[in-house]
């Protein structure tokens, strides 16, 4: 079996499981999580198996889908898979913000440094603006729950939060293009 073919089936088949569920049940989000949370270990599995680690962010988001998924379904309050991405961004955000302190150098830098080469300052002005990036997500999803239907808030999740990150990633072309490092 091709490797990419995997890859995507294990990124993207919880997704479309729960989507998939989730609009065959008359729209219940509680349905549709067991499904979803059940394809996210799967997927872990398959992904561990197949190359003997799991990768950070992938591990962390099945972490969080089953502990938040699992309160939804236990406490019968959707709330709990509401605030899921305002938690993920918000700590997004605080390590961007405070890795530097740890690491010495923005976080971006160590996880982009290879593909990318930028002058300090460069790294400094484009991990601030991903933390204030992640930290307008947390406050947008907050927004959007809070005063929208559920099916709003899972077409905003899963339709809205992409696009928005792909023309957020875009704006930054011109501070990479001006701070880049000419090899």
């Amino acid at each position: 079996m091709n490797k990419n073919f995997v890859k995507f089936v294990t990124d993207f088949g919880p997704l479309a499981i729960f989507l998939y569920i989730y609009y065959s049940s008359d729209k219940d989000i509680k349905v549709a999580l067991v499904p979803f949370i059940i394809a996210t270990i799967v997927a872990l599995i398959i992904v561990w198996l197949l190359e003997k680690r799991v990768p950070m962010v992938p591990l962390l988001g099945g972490i969080l889908i089953t502990f938040f998924g699992g309160l939804t379904i236990y406490f019968d309050n959707p709330i709990f898979i509401y605030v899921k991405p305002t938690i993920i961004n918000i700590l997004f955000g605080l390590a961007l913000l405070f890795g530097k302190y740890f690491t010495k150098e923005p976080i971006l830098k160590k996880i982009m440094g290879k593909s990318l080469s930028l002058t300090s300052i460069g790294w400094d002005l484009l991990n601030k603006r991903w933390v204030y990036f992640f930290f307008c997500l947390a406050l947008l999803n907050e927004i959007v729950w809070r005063t929208q239907t559920e099916e709003f808030w899972v077409n905003f999740k899963v339709w809205g939060i992409l696009p928005i990150t792909f023309i957020f990633t875009a704006f930054q072309v011109p501070l990479i293009n001006k701070y880049k490092i000419n090899e």
